[in-house]
């Protein structure tokens, strides 16, 4: 059944990160009813189709692909999508509501243990029912999996077609015999496009996920990319149809999950070139893109978008290239550099760029180290991950040599290595969450900087160090809550002047379009009352996605420099 986190269909792949990297979608009105197809009366189908995604903003792209190479059975076939945090027993009503004569579920790293529960009811009220699981998560080591033992069948792989065959069989009362049925990866050309299967509702509240090509050349050693054997581009035409016909529908965030958007220039160049020919200001894209590969062709394409239109997530991972060389990743880090500037610089690109901690051999003082290299660069976003050992990766050979430890539960997190003790790795984690709230919400644009004045790495560890004990839990983060804890740091324990810190953090609120200034601010006496009174909100109207448009408005304010003027008036 599908891949990664937009599924592309039952099986295959999946990447280093748990839910979806993607974009985050713009604040959005949620209907009353967020399940269109389940209100007043649920349909009946021969075969139903369920995923459990992660955000209720988020979409089954593998779903979408299994019932579009139905062929003459996709008219009896119907999708049901849940989110993680729905009741399983809830989701068994819906399911069992339908009727259905076969149940697949699409399962990945991020949903494989609520959607066992799901099946454990249903194998339960329901034992004649055909089950059929697949996904990058069951597709390798699933000999070891309940979920697998509990299913009928196994799709491994990309299931388009082995879904299709499965469901004749089935519904013809001719069920195969063999359990586990390998997908593999069929001709592209064999495989129908989904596009036209989100619906209305979808593009109006939800991310829209496409790709123009499946694979990855590269050898990453903890993605399960680096299984593929070669990239398969699907014709450029159809899906360019494809997405003028979304485009008229009114969709305008576009989600590409293709591993390696600017591998093939003149289909990058297809593509940027169609979407700039179409631009609207609440067009936003975002690509995937190997760092080190940024030719002057793309270079000129990209610099004429308007900002904000378009995000890079860049996977660095590590600058460490003993590390890189233990994991089997090639990438030429001048080059690399060289295009982060230039991006910085010459566009209006917004950077999502990644990082992983706990990679065999790698310190914490190494990741340190890199973080602040990265942070010099001046993306947008540092996406913090810690290493997950995702299902047949050969990430697993380093086990020994680096006494790699991981949870047993997914999404399979990294324990210790034999560079980083298990104390550390929870205190990266803890990094991560904080940086995650503080950082790449980009509700600090003028405060951060403050803090990260000197080394970044090491500054906002000790804010976090600080911090943790105060805030007690890292899963809820309030802003209000995180501002007084960041403002009360900058002044009471590093002893920061108290007028431009106040500045800085009452421009961040203003500008992030609250009514008033933080009720903390009242209670220095030494800011003066005016200063407060005067604070003008400052709304934008957002047609980006939440996180990139306030990141564009503090296009000003350089992540690592900040605002200048008040932040050496701070350090004074």
């Amino acid at each position: 059944m599908p891949e990664l986190q937009p599924p592309r269909s039952l099986g295959g792949l999946d990447t280093e990160g748990v839910e979806a990297k993607g974009p985050p979608s713009a604040k959005k009105s949620i209907p009353k009813d967020p399940w269109p197809s389940l209100s007043n009366k649920t349909s009946l189908s021969d075969i139903l189709l369920v995923a459990l995604n992660a955000r209720y903003h988020h979409t089954s792209f593998a779903l979408r692909y299994l019932k579009a190479n139905l062929r003459e059975l996709e008219e009896r076939c119907e999708l049901l999508e849940f989110t993680l945090e729905e009741r399983a027993l809830d989701c068994v009503e819906k399911i069992l509501q339908h009727q259905p004569r076969l149940v697949g579920f699409s399962v990945y790293i991020w949903n494989t243990t609520q959607t066992l529960e799901i099946v454990r009811v249903l194998r339960k009220i329901r034992p004649d029912l055909p089950i059929v699981v697949g996904g990058p998560e069951v597709s390798y080591e699933w000999d070891q999996q309940e979920i697998v033992r509990l299913a009928d069948y196994l799709i491994t792989h990309e299931g388009e077609i082995a879904f299709r065959n499965l469901a004749q069989q089935i519904l013809n009362g001719q069920p195969p015999q063999q359990k586990v049925l390998a997908g593999g990866q069929p001709p592209i050309e064999q495989i129908a496009l989904p596009y036209r299967l989100y619906s209305d509702h979808d593009l109006q509240h939800r991310v829209v996920y496409v790709e123009a090509s499946r694979g990855c050349p590269f050898r990453c050693e903890f993605c399960l990319s680096s299984l593929d054997k070669l990239v398969r581009y699907f014709p450029i035409e159809n899906l360019l149809r494809e997405l003028e016909t979304l485009l008229q529908r009114g969709a305008r965030q576009f989600k590409f999950i293709d591993r390696t958007f600017n591998l093939k220039l003149e289909v990058s160049q297809q593509l940027l070139g169609f979407f700039l020919e179409r631009y609207t200001p609440d067009l936003f894209v975002h690509f995937e893109m190997v760092p080190d590969r940024f030719p002057e062709e793309l270079r000129q394409l990209v610099a004429q978008f308007p900002p904000g239109a378009v995000q890079f997530e860049i996977g660095i991972q590590s600058f460490d290239s003993e590390v890189q060389k233990a994991i089997s990743r090639r990438q030429d880090m001048p080059k690399l550099e060289e295009n982060l500037i230039y991006l910085r610089t010459q566009t209006g690109v917004h950077i999502h760029a990644d990082l992983i901690v706990g990679l065999p051999g790698e310190t914490t003082q190494q990741f340190g180290k890199g973080f602040n290299r990265l942070v010099q660069l001046n993306p947008q976003e540092i996406q913090v991950g810690i290493l997950k050992r995702l299902r047949g990766t050969p990430i697993l050979r380093h086990d020994q040599e680096y006494a790699m430890l991981y949870s047993d539960s997914p999404p399979y997190e990294v324990l210790s290595t034999s560079t980083i003790a298990f104390s550390e790795m929870m205190e990266m984690k803890r990094f991560a969450r904080f940086w995650e709230a503080v950082a790449n919400r980009g509700r600090f644009p003028r405060t951060l900087p403050i803090l990260l004045s000197s080394s970044p790495f090491q500054c906002f560890l000790d804010f976090t160090r600080w911090a943790l004990p105060r805030m007690k839990t890292t899963r809820e983060m309030p802003h209000l809550k995180l501002a007084e804890m960041l403002f009360t740091y900058l002044i009471d324990e590093l002893q920061l002047e108290l007028l431009p810190t106040a500045e800085a953090m009452l421009l961040d609120f203003t500008e992030d379009g609250k009514r008033h200034p933080p009720g903390f601010l009242y209670e220095h006496p030494d800011i003066p009352r005016e200063m407060l009174k005067t604070a003008k909100t400052q709304a934008p109207t957002r047609t980006l996605p939440e996180r990139q448009a306030r990141h564009l408005a503090a296009s000003n304010v350089s992540v690592v420099r900040g605002q200048e003027t008040t932040v050496e008036r701070a350090l004074i």
